[in-house]
C-alpha cells in the first residue's frame, strides 16, 4: 500500500510540474521604417591613407600629412589642388563621425555627395559642406552661415548651445544624412537640421549664393572630401555607415 501511495504522490508532481506554464521567450520589436544598416567603414584609422587621395587627382598631395595618429593639412593647398576625397566608394544616405582639431584663425570643411570632373576645380562647387572654422579666434567677422557646424551658406548652427571648441582642442562631428531628414551634430550636440531638396532647401540654394555654381546640391551621392583651406587642421577617427 505504501509504495502505491508513493508512486501516485511521483505521477502527481509530475504532472503539475509538467502542466507549469513555461517561460516566454524574449522578442525583438522592429522597426518596420526603420533604416537597415550596414557595418561602419574605417576611412582613416590613424595610421595608413589609403583610400586618400587629391580632388581630381590619382594620389594624395603632400600638403597632407599623418601627425601623431591624426591625418594633419599644412595649409598650403588652397584652392589650387589641396583638398582631398576618400576615393574607394561613394556614399548616398550615411551618418559619419569623426574627430577634428583647428589652428588659431583657421578653415576647413566636411563635404560629402562630392563629384569630379575637370569642369570642377574644388569640391564646394558641387559638394554640401559642414563647415570647420575657428569661430572664437578667427579674424574677421563670422556671418551665421560661415561659423562652426554651419551647412555652409545654406543653414546656419544653433550657436546658443556654444558647442564648438576654441582652436587646438579635439572637437567631435557627426553627420546623418537620409532622404526625410538631415542632421549636423557637434560635441554631442544637434546644431542643424533641415530636410534635403526640400522648398526650404530650394529657396537657400537658389539665394544668390550658389548662381556661380549650378550644379551645387544636385548630386544625391558621392565621394567624402576634406578641405584644405590654407589652415593647419588635423582629423582623426574618420567612419562612415551606410543607411
Amino acid at each position: 500500500m505504501k509504495k502505491l501511495t508513493y508512486l501516485l504522490v511521483s505521477i502527481l508532481v509530475v504532472s503539475l510540474y509538467s502542466c507549469k506554464e513555461k517561460p516566454k521567450e524574449e522578442t525583438t520589436i522592429t522597426t518596420e521604417n526603420e533604416p537597415e544598416t550596414s557595418e561602419w567603414i574605417t576611412l582613416f584609422d590613424g595610421t595608413s591613407t589609403d583610400g586618400w587621395r587629391g580632388y581630381n587627382q590619382d594620389s594624395l598631395p603632400s600638403n597632407w600629412v599623418i601627425e601623431d595618429g591624426a591625418l594633419k593639412s599644412l595649409g598650403t593647398g588652397g584652392d589650387i589642388g589641396g583638398d582631398i576625397v576618400y576615393g574607394k566608394d561613394s556614399f548616398e544616405n550615411f551618418e559619419l563621425t569623426l574627430e577634428w582639431k583647428i589652428s588659431e584663425g583657421g578653415n576647413s570643411g566636411v563635404f560629402y555627395h562630392v563629384q569630379e570632373g575637370k569642369q570642377y576645380k574644388a569640391p564646394y562647387e558641387n559638394a554640401p559642406e559642414y563647415q570647420l572654422i575657428d569661430d572664437i579666434g578667427f579674424v574677421e567677422p563670422l556671418e551665421e552661415w560661415q561659423k562652426a557646424g554651419a551647412d555652409y551658406a545654406m543653414y546656419p548652427p544653433d550657436t546658443t548651445q556654444n558647442a564648438v571648441k576654441k582652436a587646438g582642442e579635439w572637437n567631435t562631428t557627426r553627420i546623418l544624412f537620409t532622404p526625410e531628414k538631415v542632421e549636423y551634430w557637434l560635441n554631442g550636440k544637434k546644431v542643424v537640421s533641415f530636410v534635403p531638396y526640400s522648398e526650404d532647401w530650394q529657396e537657400r540654394r537658389n539665394s544668390g549664393k550658389w548662381d556661380a555654381y549650378p550644379d551645387y546640391g544636385k548630386f544625391k551621392t558621392g565621394l567624402i572630401g576634406l578641405q584644405d583651406h590654407g589652415s593647419f587642421i588635423w582629423f582623426k577617427d574618420i567612419k562612415i555607415k551606410k543607411l
